[in-house]
């Protein structure tokens, strides 16, 4: 599986409604509040045959709310 982080900045009051809409759809394994530039910080793991490009822009930006992503790729865990 790959891992990808993607930090979420929300429209002005909606970081709760979009963290909860994420963990409606049952696509994350993992979802935090943040401060600073971005709203939230959520981990998801994406099959290796599926594109993640694919996954940000047609499953998550399609949440309700959401005004940016930045998408971090990672490789290994240690």
């Amino acid at each position: 599986m790959a891992v990808l982080f993607v930090q979420i900045k929300c429209e002005l009051g909606k970081a709760y409604d979009v963290a909860n809409a994420i963990a409606d759809a049952e696509i994350a394994s993992e979802i935090y509040s943040t401060a600073g530039e971005f709203d939230l910080l959520v981990k998801f793991y994406v099959p290796p045959e599926d594109d993640a490009g694919r996954f940000v822009t047609g499953v998550v930006q399609q949440i309700g709310n959401i005004r940016d992503t930045v998408t971090i790729v990672t490789f290994k865990a240690f």
